[in-house]
């Protein structure tokens, strides 16, 4: 089987959910599947065009413009061409392939394009959408077009696949794509580097942002209005009023930083609250380990791969229930779930968490085993290649 991937983020640019997602998927498949050829078609915004082969796997990477915030569709939409000539070139060569698999809007265009030119089966992973992002509001022309090529992908793919039931339905519903003809397949995890950190000793390194006596509440993610750090902020004084000794550190960038920042000095949680800005990956999962506890109060969540990547870690999950995130946590099974966007909720589902160690490291511990069991990349890429199959056999959906 022969299969050509677009995508937009591949090693070593990758930014978030989606590039990690394709960084583990790709090595998984090539295990799973000894007899696939994979070919990568992905942008390189710094440097020259090039061709890397690794067994099985051929990567092309194109040089095109890094987008600008300000024109940032139509600079995506001005790349695709490169996309389709080096694609095309990729096809001619190595050809033919069973199928194109293509991983949300931004190379949509593009393959679209050459899955008319060729008569390729199109497979396509929706990783998230603007719509659901932002509760059915479209801001501005540019949201609105983002909308419209989510729309154009669901409609043209012969397979599209999502990572959860809630965002299945999303699809089916913004974009009237039949349920049947949408796979959900879950994002993975590889636990065993958190399962590794364990093992170590990393006093000295917890020490950096607690003192011993304090207990961590840890959130990781970008920092924009969707994934909530906002009301983890606002939670913290109510916590606090309880339980004195903890200390919240919340990782990461992004647009919603400063504000952040000047919400927690008017607050007076400067000592409490920690801001650590960009993490290293090592970094992010040494916190994990050394957490007493991982929210993520997300007000829209796909699927939620950092509540994935705290259970692997063994540590107690504490979520709001959108999107994904209520189907990877089980409330009072594998971890708590908060009602959305409430802060006294979220606040009592902490406090349990801290209050309740016992009960928190068993719940933690069913969540872990359950990771590692049905929620590793090998298990999602079977499921994955069982799509391929049924596509390149034309199996009705």
């Amino acid at each position: 089987m022969k299969i050509l991937c677009l995508t937009w983020e591949y090693p070593p640019h990758l930014e978030g959910g989606l590039g990690q997602h394709v960084k583990e998927l790709t090595p998984a498949l090539l295990r799973n599947a000894p007899d696939l050829e994979l070919h990568v078609v992905t942008p390189v915004f710094s440097g020259a065009s090039s061709h890397e082969t690794l067994g099985r796997l051929c990567v092309h990477r194109v040089a095109v413009r890094q987008p600008t915030s300000a024109t940032f569709y139509s600079d995506v939409l001005a790349t695709n061409p490169a996309l389709v000539r080096a694609a095309s070139e990729v096809i001619r060569a190595y050809g033919p392939f069973d199928l194109i698999h293509v991983h949300d809007w931004l190379p949509s265009f593009a393959a679209r394009e050459l899955q008319t030119t060729f008569g390729l089966p199109l497979v396509a992973t929706i990783h998230a959408t603007e719509r659901g992002r932002y509760r059915g509001a479209l801001y501005n022309d540019m949201s609105r077009a983002i909308d419209a090529a989510e729309g154009q992908l669901a409609q043209a793919a012969t397979r599209v696949i999502t990572c959860s039931l809630a965002m299945q339905m999303e699809v089916h519903s913004f974009y009237h794509t039949p349920v049947g003809q949408i796979c959900v397949i879950p994002n993975g995890i590889d636990g065993r580097r958190l399962r590794r950190l364990n093992a170590r000793d990393l006093s000295r390194f917890r020490s950096c942002y607690a003192q011993p006596h304090e207990r961590i509440v840890f959130n990781v993610g970008r920092m924009v209005y969707e994934k909530g750090a906002d009301l983890l902020v606002e939670a913290a004084p109510l916590v606090l009023s309880r339980t004195a000794d903890v200390k919240f550190v919340i990782g990461g960038r992004g647009p919603l930083f400063d504000a952040l920042a000047q919400r927690i000095t008017a607050m007076r949680l400067a000592d409490k609250v920690l801001l650590t800005g960009f993490l290293t990956e090592d970094q992010r999962d040494r916190l994990y380990v050394v957490a007493d506890v991982c929210v993520f109060p997300s007000r829209y969540e796909p699927f939620g791969i950092v509540a994935l990547e705290a259970m692997a870690a063994g540590t107690p999950v504490v979520v709001s229930d959108v999107g994904g995130l209520g189907t990877v946590v089980q409330h009072e099974l594998t971890g708590l779930t908060t009602y959305p966007e409430d802060v006294h909720s979220l606040a009592w589902a902490i406090q349990q968490v801290l209050n309740g160690p016992e009960a928190a490291r068993e719940r933690a511990a069913r969540a872990s085993a359950h990771v590692e069991e049905h929620l590793n990349w090998d298990v999602i890429a079977c499921m994955t290649l069982q799509v391929y199959e049924d596509v390149r056999l034309g199996v009705p959906p």
